[in-house]
């Protein structure tokens, strides 16, 4: 499974990328796209919606099963992947780039150091 060096991870198997203005684009992983088989629809968050960390704030439905996706960090949904609507396979092709889920602005306080590097989540999803 691919899990790169650069990005930080929850138990959740959600990534999170730092980027500018204090915000952090998510998706989620390789590992979770593999488990879920293929993805049919994406049930997107609210630009707008306020996010606390561990509250559903999004649905992807596969040929498997429904699964929920949840916010790693706290913050508001500041934009969304649109493309996915039209393209939910998007998750399964391209995890960490083209299949990322929102873009959220974090609240004040919010430590990346409490998510997990990509060693830590190695070790969670081969232990």
């Amino acid at each position: 499974m691919l899990t790169p060096d650069n990005l930080r991870y929850s138990s959740d198997h959600e990534w999170v990328k730092l980027e500018e203005n204090n915000r952090v684009r998510i998706g989620i992983t390789d590992y979770a796209q593999d488990a879920l088989g293929d993805i049919v629809f994406v049930d997107l968050p609210e630009v707008g919606a306020d996010v606390t960390t561990g509250q559903s704030i999004s649905e992807v439905e596969s040929t498997k099963s429904v699964s929920d996706i949840y916010a790693p960090v706290n913050g508001v949904v500041v934009e969304v992947n649109n493309d996915l609507g039209e393209e939910p396979e998007r998750l399964n092709a391209d995890p960490y780039g083209d299949g990322w889920i929102c873009v959220i602005e974090l609240s004040a306080g919010v430590d990346l150091d409490s998510l997990m590097d990509a060693d830590a989540y190695v070790g969670l999803t081969e232990g």
